[in-house]
């Protein structure tokens, strides 16, 4: 055992007893960071316009602080860029984190000198939580990846920009930038397979023990690292690799492939960063849910989904939230955000200590017909069948077809690209169809009622989905495939993909 692996676990220790110490007292936590919040932004344009001196509890912050999306708070960002200090938060910000919105094109979210700090501690949180439960320590002495965005950032007006990722990577501790892989000049690459095949150059004869991405980006390098080693498992590759951190995606879609690309098991850690604020992680190997971070800065309010167009929905604090309800996740943070819709969806497994699961984006749903079915559904639905039958699947999206051919009912079309295809498709789709009427007793009805047909289940070229992704220019980094789509935005581009 190295150095540094030995001084990590009474590191460890001491970090998880100053968690503990709010851990269990969530909901106190919780108030002192929204009194702190209003307090520190009294006096901002922002907390002038709404009358922060008369905030006083939680109904005095409700009825002064509405709830808005990236359009909503537009106005103030956009003083913000243009140089001026104490709009949102008191000075300037460190660095705007640009980010693709799904209606609102390019969006910048204030990193600030107190939000900063707290990005890096709930990463760092994370692994040492991994270290005092399990006493694994090896991964610490052997080199570390992280999949990510460039580091390289422009400025404007003492303001630094550029994709989180790549802020993030100005922070790595000393102590670990040894370990730390690719080197900046890769990370650097703005084309992303011109970079990864540059990271699989990098890294195919060290001692990776750490790997860490979204996990179709981390697949495709999986998938490189094996070409380029003449299709030797993972774990002949990389011998002591042993840690897998995860973010940003549901994990289960992609598990079946990346651990026979692995060929051996690997713990797992998922994270739950944004740039609006490091949300959650996976605190524990054996308990399900990742911890809600309630004494980060970032004070949390959360609505009912089905609420969440509503003219008045219900507000909720941490204290009346309730299991297994789906929750559209509003933040005031650190960094001058101020009841912001951040667009997810999650559900609480346990109350004490908080602890949820990530259910899927707001505007990442299918109604078109009334079922509003949602991401959790149609994963969990394909998934589980897929287990049970051996089928690999390598991505997919999901659309309404409102318009069929003449004499057919409507349905849902599934663009799926398989690893391993089924040896009946027909069988298959009707399982699944099955499994997702289980789920969502409203798609349930309309197919009982022949309102819909059961789904149709196209069969996708290989690389179907990569090749799209990089038609959008969107290859690599952040960047994800949306799983649900209300239209057909998506899946008409798809229909040159499809399987004879």
């Amino acid at each position: 055992m190295g150095i540094k692996a030995a001084l990590s676990k009474p590191f460890a220790a001491f970090v998880a007893k100053k968690i503990d110490k709010w851990k269990y007292h969530a909901v106190a936590a919780q108030e002192q960071v929204r009194k702190q919040l209003v307090a520190a932004a009294r006096h901002t344009a922002f907390g002038r316009d709404h009358h922060f001196e008369d905030i006083h509890s939680y109904a005095d912050f409700k009825k002064h602080v509405p709830i808005r999306d990236y359009e909503g708070i537009r106005p103030y960002i956009e003083r913000v860029l243009a140089g001026e200090a104490d709009v949102l938060w008191p000075g300037k910000p460190l660095y705007m984190a640009k980010t693709s919105g799904t209606t609102s094109g390019v969006k910048y979210i204030p990193l600030t000198a107190d939000s900063m700090p707290e990005h890096i501690h709930a990463a760092r949180n994370a692994l040492l939580g991994y270290i005092h439960e399990t006493g694994n320590t090896s991964f610490v002495d052997g080199k570390m990846i992280f999949l990510q965005g460039s580091p390289e950032m422009k400025e404007k007006h003492g303001i630094k920009i550029g994709r989180l990722s790549g802020i993030v990577a100005h922070y790595v501790p000393n102590y670990l930038q040894k370990n730390r892989l690719p080197s900046y000049q890769t990370n650097c690459i703005d084309d992303w397979e011109t970079k990864v095949d540059a990271i699989v150059d990098e890294t195919i004869h060290e001692d990776m023990r750490l790997i860490s991405g979204i996990p179709p980006w981390v697949q495709m390098y999986f998938e490189r690292l094996t070409l380029k080693a003449k299709g030797k498992k993972i774990k002949d590759i990389f011998k002591n690799f042993s840690l897998f951190v995860y973010g940003g995606v549901n994990f289960e879609p992609y598990k079946a492939r990346l651990e026979e690309m692995v060929g051996k098991h690997v713990d797992a850690i998922e994270t739950y960063p944004a740039s609006e604020g490091f949300i959650a992680y996976q605190d524990s190997q054996k308990e399900k849910g990742l911890l809600l971070l309630c004494n980060a800065g970032i004070f949390y309010e959360f609505i009912p989904a089905n609420e969440i167009f509503d003219k008045n929905p219900h507000r909720l604090n941490l204290s009346e939230v309730q299991l297994h309800v789906n929750y559209a996740l509003i933040l005031s943070t650190n960094a001058g955000l101020w009841g912001y819709n951040i667009g997810d969806t999650v559900k609480f497994v346990s109350l004490n200590p908080y602890r949820i699961v990530v259910s899927g984006r707001i505007k990442h749903f299918i109604s078109a017909f009334g079922e509003h079915v949602i991401a959790e559904e149609v994963e969990h639905a394909l998934m589980s069948v897929a287990n049970i039958e051996g089928v690999k699947v390598t991505e997919f999206t999901v659309a309404p077809q409102v318009t069929p051919p003449t004499g057919e009912l409507p349905y849902h079309e599934w663009f799926i690209e398989f690893e391993e295809p089924p040896l009946d498709i027909d069988r298959f789709r009707y399982q699944v169809d099955e499994a997702l009427q289980q789920k969502n007793t409203y798609y349930f009805d309309l197919i009982t009622g022949k309102v819909l047909q059961p789904l149709i289940m196209r069969s996708m070229k290989k690389h179907t989905f990569v090749n799209y992704m990089r038609s959008l220019g969107k290859l690599g980094g952040q960047n994800k495939l949306p799983r649900l789509a209300n239209d057909r935005s998506i899946a008409d581009r798809l229909e040159p993909y499809i399987c004879e």
